[in-house]
């Protein structure tokens, strides 16, 4: 039997029938850990695909390698070398021949090697008849590129764990357009309408506004996390935040000249994973430069904010940004677009609509020129909300949150970890 081979042994639901997963919403599927994957193909079409995936944001960790072959190539291939932690194999062979390619498959796999197959058979028996063999996963082709992440991703993630947070990064189009501000204002709403924790993390290192918006002057902040790796935990990042409302948090900027912050591209990775996995929520104030670091951080949130002003710079500027995006990010829906501050006395403006028509992006907001609300907000260290709740920013504001938070229906959701001393920063003990 396999199952006493070298392919995990996973017991199948009683329920469950073989037939592809339905595809999933791409801003659901959540990303791969650093994990090595071999693919062994038949066609050129699945070939593309997993292609496809790899290039794919929520794959950048992992390790993938295709090849053509099929199933014999897969046996004389790992005969010689060790197997990944999982091989993807794609079969067109009748169910007997399969069970016995498979068979020998298993005999040359190391332990903890995980298998999935892709099949051309639509057979509940054989799904059930794999996984009691040791397959991890059988699908039946053809299966699209977010099919593959969301199966490979569900592998591997762990049952007892809360799903990760989403992470919204907040960009402008120009320098001055009100982003962070936005970024602020959407973040406090989030936490009040989530009724859950959420982090905001405040990345124009130099030159952040957040602890000015939330009145707040921390000792230490998110440049300690960046610049400490090694000390980096659950633990150390809950010392690092301070808090602003009952269920909301920052990681403040230093906002201070003293040093530079160049660092290599994934240096905010491990605050942003650690926030993720404590949190349901955590928002990006993303400084306007172009760096590794930047471009990385942006390509890999699960939601996009663009804000822009009605302006021939923005224009350009957003266009080269969403082409960008969409190159990227191909499977994500598109970055949502806000434009801020229409109507300024005296500015020529290029009109809503011609600027929408150019970009070929709907806004999710237009919020105009208040000079006066805006200015007393930032005067006073609040967000709008707190100045005029009834505001028509406001409005704006809190629609915003309820598009990038993901849930029409959000309910609280208790984390340990950085959850547990949000707690204790609001003088309570979690529940």
């Amino acid at each position: 039997m396999m199952s006493s081979l070298a392919f995990d042994e996973v017991p199948p639901p009683a329920d469950k029938v073989a037939e592809p997963a339905p595809l999933p919403d791409g801003r659901e599927v959540r990303p791969i850990p650093r994990i090595s994957i071999q693919a062994f193909c038949e066609t050129q079409p699945f070939a593309d695909t997993l292609a496809a995936a790899a290039a794919d944001r929520r794959m950048s960790r992992a390790h993938v390698k295709v090849h053509m072959g099929g199933l014999a190539a897969a046996t004389e291939f790992y005969a010689a070398a060790p197997t990944p932690n999982l091989i993807l194999v794609e079969s067109s062979l009748p169910r007997e021949r399969l069970v016995v390619e498979l068979e020998r498959l298993a005999a040359v796999c190391d332990a903890g090697t995980k298998v999935v197959v892709v099949g051309v058979t639509n057979d509940v028996e054989l799904y059930r008849d794999l996984h009691r063999r040791g397959v991890s996963e059988y699908l039946v082709g053809p299966v699209g590129v977010l099919n593959i992440i969301a199966t490979v991703a569900d592998l591997y993630s762990n049952p007892k764990s809360e799903p990760l947070g989403r992470t919204v990064a907040f960009v402008g189009g120009k320098g001055g357009v009100g982003s962070s501000t936005l970024s602020h204002s959407v973040a406090f709403a989030l936490s009040k309408s989530l009724g859950g924790d959420v982090v905001l993390a405040d990345l124009d290192l130099a030159f952040g506004t957040a602890g000015l918006d939330f009145n707040q002057d921390p000792a230490q902040g998110i440049a300690e996390a960046i610049h400490s790796p090694d000390r980096l935990d659950e633990t150390f990042l809950d010392r690092l935040l301070s808090r602003c409302s009952e269920h909301l948090s920052l990681l403040a900027a230093p906002a201070t000249l003293d040093r530079t912050f160049d660092f290599g591209e994934a240096a905010i990775e491990p605050v942003i994973d650690i926030a993720q996995a404590n949190v349901p929520m955590v928002v990006l104030d993303l400084p306007h430069i172009w760096s590794g670091w930047m471009k990385r951080t942006l390509t890999g949130a699960d939601e996009i904010v663009l804000t822009v002003e009605p302006d021939l710079a923005n224009l350009r500027n957003a266009k080269n940004l969403l082409d960008l995006l969409k190159q990227a990010r191909q499977n994500d829906a598109a970055p949502h677009l806000v434009i801020n501050r229409v109507g300024v006395p005296k500015r020529p403006e290029i009109k809503v609509e011609e600027f929408v028509k150019a970009l070929g992006v709907e806004p999710l907001a237009v919020i105009p020129f208040d000079a006066a609300l805006f200015g007393t907000a930032a005067n006073n260290g609040q967000v709008v909300a707190e100045v005029d709740g009834k505001s028509a920013a406001a409005a704006a504001f809190d629609k915003i949150a309820r598009a990038v938070s993901g849930r029409s229906d959000v309910r609280r959701v208790r984390r340990q970890g950085l959850g547990s001393v949000l707690a204790r920063l609001r003088g309570r003990k979690t529940a």
